[in-house]
């Protein structure tokens, strides 16, 4: 008797492409990757890996926790609000639905009453008026650093930007601000000292190839002790003197004043105060889409807007409509997570420890981004064992917790109270993994 070669037993591409939990597979995924699964399973059984009659639940249940991306979705345990490494800002409800919604076809540039091209980005640039007056003009560009180079391209290339020793910043990831000016083509003007800077130090270097006044925000670090800076008022009055634009880099984005952090700059005071133009990150503090806002005097935002590089660095209509639901909401899960409230945070995390036999310890989050140097978030955080941090951030979800002085520590500030529940099962999850000796 002829002995059948298994690997005939094997479901034709065609029969499993028809099955109902495949054909929904297609649509979620695309027909490219549902069949690379399809392939790679059906491979697996002509090695002799997998049974043949196992091919049909392998590709459905393969194709079930199939993700669409890579990148995995994080429960942020470790206190700091704007993690640069975790994607800064999580998105609210409005923005998230406002990138579905221009996700197909939408009018970014497009009168739908005439039927003639528009301006990009109407609807956004008034939102942003709205929420900061003060401004008479704004541009939306694809990052913070992106704006301030356009900003110094266009009033200082081939020229001289004015700016002070101690404002010479080094960003995330090794770009330093010098670097990034001189990348322009205008010549940096360093005045003063690293610690002291006067008026006068301004005043000496402008001259006829001078592009403009800068003053940076030095947003990750703080200078203490014997140290001077001048106000952008005080630069404003000589700014005006010497007919030349003041720029003001804030960095992390809040259109108005914080209590909270009252050392951070806000759009609306500084261009009150005399900046020409301000730029900034909508993905820091005011919690949208990675972005670069430009907001300030008419004729100075319309000159960056007409220059070629605004065309290189502009927003993608996603970014728009989802930095235009976060403005217009005015509030997002940041600034809840900013402004949680310590006893709130408390009584979770006292479920939480209670549920899983851990304790409860004072815990101060950070800001994070850059942003409110050394302002602390007073909260609480679970203590649990130093190995549990490695077998959360495996799991399912991940969760990123801080370790600590030995302790792997849970600070639910950022972590929404709708995800409490999965939050305790990824933590019982992880240590009924861990070895006895380590919980």
């Amino acid at each position: 008797m002829t002995q059948v070669d298994p690997r005939r037993l094997i479901p034709r591409t065609d029969q499993l492409l028809s099955l109902p939990p495949v054909q929904e597979a297609r649509n979620r995924l695309g027909e490219q990757a549902v069949r690379a699964v399809v392939r790679d399973i059906q491979d697996r059984a002509r090695r002799g890996d997998l049974a043949p009659d196992q091919v049909q639940d392998a590709v459905v249940a393969s194709l079930a926790e199939h993700r669409t991306t890579r990148l995995r979705p994080v429960l942020n345990a470790t206190g700091v609000v704007v993690h640069t490494n975790l994607g800064r800002a999580p998105l609210a409800a409005s923005a998230v639905d406002a990138l579905v919604s221009a996700s197909g076809y939408v009018d970014v540039e497009l009168d739908l009453d005439t039927g003639t091209r528009s301006k990009r980005a109407v609807a956004l640039r008034q939102a942003l008026l709205d929420a900061c007056p003060a401004a008479e003009d704004a541009l939306v560009v694809n990052n913070g650093a992106a704006a301030l180079v356009l900003a110094t391209t266009a009033l200082a290339a081939g020229g001289e930007v004015v700016v002070s020793r101690g404002e010479l910043i080094e960003i995330g990831a090794g770009f330093r601000l010098p670097d990034l000016i001189a990348s322009t083509g205008a010549r940096l003007r360093e005045v003063g000292t690293t610690n002291r800077t006067h008026l006068k130090d301004y005043a000496d270097a402008i001259g006829p190839t001078t592009g403009c006044l800068l003053k940076v925000h030095q947003s990750n670090f703080r200078v203490e002790g014997f140290t001077s800076a001048v106000a952008v008022p005080e630069l404003r009055s000589l700014a005006a003197e010497k007919r030349v634009p003041l720029v003001v880099d804030l960095g992390s984005g809040l259109l108005a004043p914080d209590p909270l952090l009252p050392d951070e700059p806000d759009a609306a005071t500084t261009l009150s105060d005399g900046a020409d133009v301000i730029t900034a990150s909508g993905d820091k503090l005011l919690g949208g889409p990675q972005a670069g806002i430009v907001l300030g005097r008419g004729d100075v935002v319309s000159r960056l807007a007409r220059h070629p590089l605004a065309r290189a660095v502009r927003a993608d209509k996603l970014t728009l409509a989802a930095l235009e639901a976060t403005v217009r909401a005015g509030t997002s899960p940041v600034t809840q997570a900013l402004h949680a409230d310590p006893e709130r945070l408390r009584a979770r995390a006292l479920r939480l420890a209670e549920a899983v036999g851990a304790s409860v310890v004072a815990h101060d989050g950070r800001v994070g981004g850059g942003g409110a140097p050394g302002v602390p978030l007073p909260g609480w955080a679970v203590r649990l064992p130093e190995p549990a941090a490695a077998v959360l951030r495996a799991g399912d979800p991940a969760v990123l917790p801080r370790v600590h002085d030995g302790s792997c520590l849970l600070d639910l500030r950022c972590i929404p109270e709708s995800d409490d529940g999965r939050l305790l099962d990824a933590v019982r999850a992880a240590l009924a993994a861990m070895p006895e000796a380590d919980r």
